[in-house]
């Protein structure tokens, strides 16, 4: 049979055993679509987040892994990090500090340097660390003509991925339960899935990484008071509204 036809069931395969999990956390991002985050900062950010793990592959298949699976295990600070945000600054403080900035273009460039895209990609990344050490055997062992191939039907599925869980999030049932308590369940899924990433990856098992990451989480956390303060501050000026 032709490699290159045998690329594509191979490609599929890979793709799907490697981020069944990510339509649960699409289904969350798509369940928080708002007028500050909408629902191509979540196509954009996943997009990005998988080309760098595409990148990252690519990487160890023309030299060697950029890092060691314990460091990769790193990553999962990021989403740690975004679950903590949520979970103490409230949204509505989001919202309105985006309401009283002057309305920006609606270009994809000014959408791909938006912070929810990034968030996206974040998590995107993080969750699919241990993907590399897939896709690198995967592309290794494949000419120049199927690695284009494999490329095509990756990207092609991240699109089917998006689109898979927004159909999924119009079945009432399943949008009525993440809309009343995805606000909820956003920040711990974001936390529980960082730790998840640095335990399977063996971080903490690695004194130095366990010292560097408890030093980073320090700073996450002194950088989240200092928001929290800053927030606090400003409803304390906010003048009391008139009495009737």
């Amino acid at each position: 049979m032709n490699p290159l036809l045998t690329s594509i069931p191979t490609a599929l395969t890979a793709f799907t055993a490697t981020n069944l999990d990510d339509v649960l956390i699409l289904l969350l991002f798509f369940s928080q679509v708002s007028t500050t985050f909408r629902k191509r900062h979540i196509v954009l950010g996943q997009y990005l987040g998988f080309g760098a793990l595409v990148v990252a592959s690519l990487s160890g298949y023309f030299g060697g892994l950029l890092m060691p699976r314990d460091w990769i295990g790193m990553l999962g600070i990021m989403p740690i990090a975004i679950g903590l945000n949520r979970l103490f600054i409230p949204e509505t403080e989001e919202i309105e500090s985006e309401e009283s900035q002057p309305e920006r273009t609606n270009s994809w460039f000014s959408n791909l340097l938006s912070p929810q895209v990034y968030s996206v990609a974040a998590v995107t990344f993080a969750n699919g660390g241990d993907n590399v050490g897939i896709y690198v055997p995967l592309f290794a062992s494949a000419t120049w003509e199927s690695l284009l191939v494999i490329l095509s039907v990756f990207f092609g599925m991240v699109g089917v991925w998006c689109y898979a869980a927004y159909r999924l999030i119009q079945v009432p049932a399943i949008a009525d339960a993440l809309t009343r308590y995805g606000n909820l369940l956003v920040p711990f899924v974001l936390i529980g899935l960082g730790i998840l990433i640095m335990i399977d990856s063996h971080t903490l098992e690695n004194r130095g990484l366990a010292v560097l990451s408890l030093l980073i989480g320090g700073l996450v956390v002194l950088n989240l008071g200092r928001n929290l303060a800053e927030l606090n501050a400003l409803n304390a000026e906010e003048p009391l509204s008139p009495q009737p």
